[in-house]
C-alpha cells in the first residue's frame, strides 16, 4: 500500500507508484491473489473447494466457483450473528457495511475491514494524485454533502453501517482529506447528524461562511450536490439571515448540530449583503456555483450510470466549472480511478488499481443483451472495444464474486485496462423478448425530455416499473417535473418514450400488441424525496442514494408511494 502520509501528501510519487504498478498490472495481480490466500487459506469458505493451501491463479480458478451475493449470504449472515471462527477471511471481521439498498430493493451485508480502508485511501490518493496536475489546489476546504448513516449493532454485535459512514468514520479518511488540502467545511455533528434535511441545511451555511476558501465542491454521487443546490434555491434567504444575525434558524432543532453551529456562526451583515446580492443577480440560478465559491476548482462525484442524468443539471448548477466524475467503486470495494479527469463524465474510463484485488472479467460475446457469457479472463487478457462482467475477489472475504457490472474497455493505462461503465448486468424492463438496461430507460427519458425542454421544463428525476395487472402487461415511466406542462406536451411525451426504445424485442412485441401502450405517470412534486426519505429510514445514507431505475414488483412501500403522488397518466398512440 502507499506510505501514510501525515502532512501534505506528495502526488507526484502517488502517481508515480501507480505508474509502476500499471506497468507490470499481471504480476502485481499474481501477488495480490497470492496475498490474499495465504491470509485467509485457512477459512473455512477456501478449505471447503479444496484449495488447500495453494496461492496459484489456476488453482484458485479450478477449485473456487463464481458466485453471487445470494451464495455467500449464509456466511455473511453467520459472521454478523456473532460466529468467531474464520469463515470467510483469517482476521475477524467487526464491521458490515450495508449497500444502498436501491437496486435490490433492501441493503445487502457485505463484510468491512481495514484493508479496505486502506484501498479506499490509495484509490482517494491516486485520483488525487492525477486530478491536480490539471485542476491544482492551493490550501483550502471542500464544500462536501457527505451524511453518515444510521449504525446498529447486529444480532453479533458487529457494527454494521453503510460503505460510506465505516469510511467517513475512519481516522485514515480525515487524515488524507488533510493531507490533500482539502478538508471538509463542516464539522463531525453535521455530517453525523440523525436529521438529515437538517444536516443538508447546516453544509450548505458552512460552505457559505468558508466562502473564500472553497475550492472543491463535492459528494459522493452527483444526485447529492443536485438535492443540495435544490434546496438552496429555497432557503437562500434564511442561510442570508443567519449570517448577518450571526443567530442560526430556529429550523434546526438537534442539539449536537446547533452546539456546533453556533461555534462556527458570527454575526457578518457584510457578507450576508454579498451573497444577497449575488443570488438577485442570477438567471434561474445558472451558475450558482462559481458565484457563491469563486475560488472552487471543480465539481467532484460520482456522475456515471444512474447518476449520468443530473449531469446536465449539475452544468446549470457549475457553469464554466469542470465536472470531474469520482472512481468507479461499490460496497464491495474500490475497482479503478479516474487517472484522465479532463474527460466529461459521459466519457470517462477508470484505470484498474492492479493491488486493489483480484480481478477477473467474464466476456459478454453479443453485449448485455445478448447475455451469451465466455470463461472469465484475466485483467491484462481483456480486449479493447469488447464489454465485460465483473468478478472480484477481494481482501474481505469475497472470492470471484460477480459484482453485477457490465464495463466496457476502452484502452490500456500501460498494462492495466481503463474501464468505462455500461450498465448494471441485471435487465432494467422485460415483459416479453424485449431486453431493456438502464442505460436505455435512461437514453429513452432523455430523448422525451428534448419535448419538455422545448416548454422551459425539465425532468427533476423519473423511475420505471413493469405493470403486469393488465394483458398484454406495459412499461410503467414515472416522471417528477419542474413545472405543469399541458397536456398535448405530455402526450407527446409519452409517444416519445416508446419509439425511443430502439430494443428489437420490444419493438417488434409493441408492434403485435404482445406489449401494451407504454404508461407515462406524472408526479407530484417531492416524490422522489419521499423515496429518498424511505431509505434513509432504512438506515441508507443520502450521500450513498441512488434512485432506483426500476421498482421491482416486491418493492411495495416505493411502488405505493409512486402510486399516491401520481397527479396525471398518459398511454402512448405511438403504434
Amino acid at each position: 500500500m502507499l506510505e501514510k502520509m501525515e502532512h501534505r501528501l506528495n502526488a507526484e510519487a502517488v502517481a508515480e507508484e501507480f505508474e509502476l504498478l500499471s506497468m507490470d498490472a499481471e504480476r502485481v495481480q499474481r501477488e495480490t491473489l497470492k496475498k490474499i490466500l495465504e491470509e485467509n487459506g485457512e477459512t473455512e469458505y477456501l478449505l471447503k473447494w479444496g484449495l488447500n493451501g495453494k496461492t496459484d491463479v489456476n488453482s484458485f480458478k479450478a477449485c473456487v466457483p463464481i458466485v453471487t451475493h445470494k451464495d455467500l449470504e449464509p456466511y455473511i449472515q453467520r459472521i454478523a450473528d456473532g460466529e468467531k471462527s474464520s469463515i470467510l477471511t483469517g482476521k475477524p471481521i467487526s464491521t458490515i457495511s450495508l449497500s444502498s439498498g436501491t437496486t435490490q430493493g433492501k441493503p445487502k451485508y457485505v463484510p468491512f475491514n481495514d484493508a479496505l480502508v486502506e484501498s479506499t485511501m490509495q484509490m482517494y490518493k491516486t485520483s488525487f494524485a492525477f486530478r491536480n496536475r490539471e485542476y491544482p489546489i492551493g490550501n483550502g476546504k471542500a464544500l462536501q454533502f457527505i451524511y453518515g448513516s444510521k449504525e446498529f449493532k447486529t444480532k453479533g454485535g458487529l457494527r454494521a453501517g453503510t460503505a460510506t459512514t465505516n469510511v467517513y468514520r475512519n481516522a485514515e479518511f480525515k487524515k488524507t482529506m488533510k493531507a490533500m488540502q482539502t478538508p471538509c467545511c463542516s464539522p463531525d455533528e453535521v455530517i453525523f447528524g440523525d436529521n438529515f434535511h437538517q444536516s443538508l441545511y447546516c453544509h450548505l451555511l458552512c460552505g457559505l461562511i468558508f466562502w473564500d476558501e472553497v475550492q472543491v465542491v463535492s459528494s459522493t454521487f452527483a444526485h447529492s450536490i443536485v438535492l443540495a443546490f435544490r434546496t438552496f434555491e429555497q432557503v437562500w434567504q434564511e442561510l442570508v439571515s443567519d449570517i448577518r444575525e450571526g443567530a442560526l434558524s430556529s429550523r434546526i432543532t438537534s442539539k449536537s448540530i446547533r452546539s456546533a453551529m453556533e461555534k462556527l456562526l458570527r454575526p457578518d451583515p457584510e457578507l450576508a449583503d454579498l451573497i444577497y446580492d449575488k443570488c438577485l443577480g442570477l438567471s434561474n440560478w445558472y451558475g450558482l456555483i462559481p458565484e457563491m465559491f469563486p475560488n472552487a476548482k471543480y465539481i467532484y462525484g460520482i456522475m456515471t450510470g444512474s447518476m449520468e442524468p443530473y449531469c446536465k443539471k449539475l452544468r446549470h448548477y457549475g457553469g464554466d466549472l469542470a465536472l470531474v466524475s469520482a472512481d468507479y467503486g461499490s460496497s464491495e470495494g474500490w475497482i479503478g480511478a479516474n487517472v484522465n479527469p479532463k474527460l466529461p463524465p459521459e466519457l470517462v474510463t477508470f484505470a484498474v488499481l492492479p493491488n486493489n484485488g483480484y480481478f477477473e472479467f467474464i466476456p459478454l460475446d453479443n453485449g448485455i443483451e445478448g447475455c451469451v457469457e465466455s470463461e472469465p479472463v484475466g485483467l491484462t487478457q481483456v480486449e479493447v472495444g469488447k464489454e465485460y462482467e465483473i468478478i472480484v475477489t477481494n481482501f474481505a472475504g469475497l472470492y470471484r464474486y460477480r459484482l453485477g457490472d457490465v464495463v466496457r474497455v476502452q484502452g490500456f493505462h500501460n498494462s492495466t485496462p481503463e474501464l468505462q461503465f455500461v450498465c448494471r448486468s441485471n435487465l432494467v424492463l422485460n415483459i416479453n423478448i424485449d431486453k431493456n438496461t438502464e442505460k436505455d430507460l435512461q437514453l429513452a427519458v432523455e430523448t422525451a425530455a428534448k419535448v419538455l425542454a422545448g416548454e422551459k421544463m425539465e425532468v427533476v428525476d423519473f423511475t420505471s416499473c413493469v405493470d403486469l395487472s393488465t394483458e398484454p402487461g406495459h412499461y410503467v415511466i414515472f416522471w417528477e417535473i419542474s413545472g405543469k406542462a399541458k397536456d398535448e406536451v405530455l402526450k407527446e411525451c409519452c409517444n416519445c418514450l416508446d419509439t425511443s426504445f430502439c430494443d428489437a424485442g420490444y419493438v417488434s412485441s409493441r408492434k403485435v400488441n404482445a406489449i401494451g401502450a407504454l404508461e407515462l405517470r406524472v408526479l407530484k412534486r417531492g416524490t422522489f424525496h419521499k423515496i429518498m426519505d424511505h431509505y434513509v429510514g432504512l438506515g441508507a445514507a443520502v450521500s450513498q442514494f441512488k434512485t432506483p431505475r426500476c421498482v421491482g414488483p416486491t418493492n411495495n412501500r416505493v411502488l405505493q408511494i409512486l402510486s399516491e403522488n401520481v397527479v396525471r397518466s398518459y398511454f402512448s398512440t405511438a403504434f
